[in-house]
C-alpha cells in the first residue's frame, strides 16, 4: 500500500458554499471573478452577497432541500454564484455539458429527476426541448435574459429571507456530475459536500493559492476538474478567477497578457497550442508562474517543449476522476523541477493507493511494477445515483475504488499512468463511452454490428474510432454517411472521427467485444 507523504487533513464538515465562501467577507473588495472578455468584475463581497440573495430567491421560487437543479451553461462569472446559491438553498447541482443535444440533456434531466434548470439564452432552445422531453422541470431560469423566463438578476431583487437549510455534509449530495466510469453510459456521480470540500483541503498542501494569484478559467466549470481547480479551490483562498466561456487561442493568450495570469490549469490540447502555435510569440506571457495539465495523458516531450518555449518550470500533471471528487495525485508546485518526466504526481494528503496485478487482482504489486490503480480516501464518491450494482463494481467492500487505469510507482512515490483497463475514451479530456456510440451506430438501418475504441490522431488526441459491419457491403452506407449520422445525434466531442469497415466484430463467447483485437488492426 502506498500512502501520501503529507499529513492527513481533517475532514471538512461544511457545506461546499461555506467551505469555499466562508472567508469571502474577509477578502471584501478584492476581485473574485473577472469576465476575461469584457472585464466585468465581481468582488468577494459581491459574490458572497449575491449568492445569498439568489439562494433566498430560489427558495422562494420553490426549490427545496434535495431538489436537483441542472446548471447548463458555459463558463460565465454567473456560474459560481448560481452554483453556491443552489447548494445554499439545499439543492443538488447536476452540471450539464453546454454542447449536449436536447436528447442527451433530457436523459440527464430524467435520470437525475431534475426539477429546475439554470441556463443561458443561447442554450435556451435546447434546455426547453430537453425539459419537454424529460418532463418534471418546474422552471428554467436564465443567467442572462430572454422573454418568458426569470433572470438571475431579477431574482436578486427578492426580499425573501435567506434559507437556513440543515445540511449534513457527510451524507447530503452537493453535486451530481455525470461520468461513464470505466465503461457504459453516463451515470450520476453522487459527491457529498464533505467529499468535495475535503478534496480541496487535500489539494492545498501541494498547490497552495491565495490573494494575488490569478487563475484563468478556460476549462469548463461543469467538468469536475474545472469545478475544483478553477472555481472552488481558488475562491476558497482569495485568488482571482478570470473566466473565459471557451478556448479560443487568441482570446486565451490575450487574457493571460491583459490580466497578468499567474497559474494555468489546462488539458493537453492547450499545452500543444502553447508549445507549437505561432501566435504565442505575439503575447506577453511573462506573468505565468506554472502550468498544470490534467484530464488526459500528456506526452512528456510535448510538456518539455511547452515549458521551454514559455520559460517556465516543467509542466506539472495531475490525476483523478469524477468519482474521486476528483483529485488523488498532483505534481506539487514546489517540486516541479524535481518531478520525473511523465509523472502525474504524488498522492494527495489523506489518500491511499494500491497497485494490483491485472492477472491476479488480489495480488498487490510493489515499486516499478505496473498494475491497476486502486484508491481509498475521503474523496471517494458516495456512489452512482440509482445504480448500486455499478457502484459495487467500482468500489469494493474495503472501500477501494478501482480506477481502471494501469500505472506504476517509482521509488520516490511518483505515479506514472501507462495504460487503461477501462474502455472509456478521453477526447480532449471529455469522456466518451464506446457503448453509447455503439448503441447509436446500431440504430442505423445499414449497420449490422459495430464496435468503438479510442485511437490517437496526429496531434496525440484520443479519438473515437468505429469498426462497422454493414448489412450489405456493396451498397451499404459510406464512411461519410455514417460520420454525419452520428454527428447529427451527439455532442461534438462524442463524434466518431474514424471508421474502419470489417466483416465481423471480434467477440468473446460471452458476447463481450474483444477491443484488444480491434486495436491490433489499427
Amino acid at each position: 500500500m502506498f500512502r501520501s507523504e503529507y499529513a492527513d487533513v481533517p475532514l471538512v464538515e461544511l457545506p461546499i458554499h461555506e467551505a469555499v465562501l466562508g472567508g469571502a467577507a474577509a477578502f471584501g473588495d478584492q476581485p473574485a471573478l473577472i469576465d476575461g472578455t469584457d472585464g466585468t468584475t465581481l468582488s468577494y463581497a459581491q459574490v458572497d452577497r449575491f449568492h445569498r440573495r439568489l439562494a433566498a430567491a430560489l427558495a422562494e421560487a420553490g426549490v427545496r432541500k434535495g431538489d436537483v437543479l441542472a446548471l447548463h451553461s458555459p463558463n460565465t462569472i454567473a456560474f459560481p454564484t448560481a452554483f453556491y446559491a443552489a447548494t445554499r438553498a439545499g439543492a443538488v447541482v447536476t452540471t450539464a455539458h453546454p454542447l449536449a443535444t436536447a436528447e442527451e440533456f433530457a436523459g440527464q434531466l430524467r435520470d437525475s429527476t431534475a426539477r429546475w434548470i439554470i441556463t443561458v439564452s443561447p442554450l435556451l432552445a435546447t434546455a426547453r426541448r430537453a425539459a419537454e422531453i424529460a418532463g418534471g422541470v418546474r422552471e428554467i431560469f436564465l443567467c442572462d435574459s430572454a422573454p418568458g423566463h426569470r433572470s438571475l438578476t431579477a431574482l436578486l431583487a427578492s426580499g425573501a429571507p435567506e434559507p437556513l437549510i440543515d445540511i449534513d455534509p457527510a451524507r447530503d449530495v452537493a453535486v451530481l456530475p455525470y461520468s461513464s466510469g470505466t465503461t457504459g453510459t453516463p451515470k450520476g456521480v453522487m459527491l457529498t459536500h464533505r467529499q468535495i470540500a475535503t478534496n480541496l483541503a487535500q489539494l492545498e498542501p501541494a498547490v497552495p493559492a491565495g490573494p494575488g494569484d490569478r487563475i484563468l478559467a478556460v476549462l469548463p466549470f461543469f467538468h469536475i476538474y474545472g469545478l475544483t481547480a478553477l472555481m472552488n479551490a481558488p475562491l476558497r483562498h482569495g485568488a482571482t478567477v478570470v473566466v473565459l466561456p471557451r478556448f479560443e487561442l487568441e482570446t486565451f493568450l490575450a487574457a493571460i497578457e491583459n490580466h497578468r495570469i499567474t497559474g494555468l490549469y489546462v488539458a493537453p490540447p492547450i499545452v500543444l497550442a502553447l508549445a507549437k502555435h505561432p501566435a504565442v510569440t505575439r503575447y506577453d506571457l511573462s506573468s505565468l508562474k506554472y502550468v498544470i495539465s490534467a484530464a488526459a495523458p500528456l506526452d512528456a516531450r510535448l510538456a518539455r517543449a511547452c515549458s521551454e518555449r514559455l520559460g517556465l518550470p516543467p509542466i506539472g500533471q495531475a490525476y483523478g476522476m469524477t468519482e474521486l471528487s476528483p483529485g488523488t495525485h498532483v505534481v506539487p508546485l514546489g517540486r516541479l523541477h524535481d518531478a520525473p518526466a511523465g509523472t502525474v504526481g504524488t498522492l494527495f494528503a489523506g489518500t491511499e493507493m494500491r497497485i494490483v496485478s491485472l492477472d491476479d487482482p488480489g495480488k498487490d504489486l510493489g515499486t516499478g511494477e505496473s498494475g491497476e490503480i486502486l484508491i481509498r480516501g475521503p474523496q471517494v464518491m458516495k456512489g452512482y445515483l440509482g445504480r448500486p450494482d455499478a457502484t459495487a463494481d467500482m468500489i469494493d467492500t474495503d472501500g477501494w475504488l478501482h480506477t481502471g487505469d494501469v500505472g506504476h510507482v517509482d521509488a520516490d512515490g511518483w505515479l506514472f499512468v501507462v495504460d487503461r483497463v477501462k474502455e472509456l475514451i478521453k477526447y480532449k479530456g471529455f469522456q466518451v463511452a464506446p457503448a453509447e456510440l455503439e448503441a447509436l451506430l446500431l440504430t442505423h438501418p445499414g449497420i449490422a454490428d459495430a464496435a468503438v475504441i479510442g485511437t490517437y490522431d496526429d496531434d496525440g488526441n484520443e479519438v473515437p474510432h468505429a469498426f462497422v459491419v454493414r448489412h450489405a457491403a456493396a451498397d451499404g452506407p459510406a464512411e461519410n454517411d455514417i460520420l454525419l449520422y452520428v454527428a447529427e445525434r451527439v455532442a461534438p466531442y462524442k463524434r466518431v472521427r474514424r471508421i474502419t469497415f470489417i466483416d465481423t466484430v471480434p467477440r468473446a463467447a460471452s458476447g463481450k467485444i474483444l477491443r484488444r483485437e480491434l486495436r491490433e488492426l489499427t
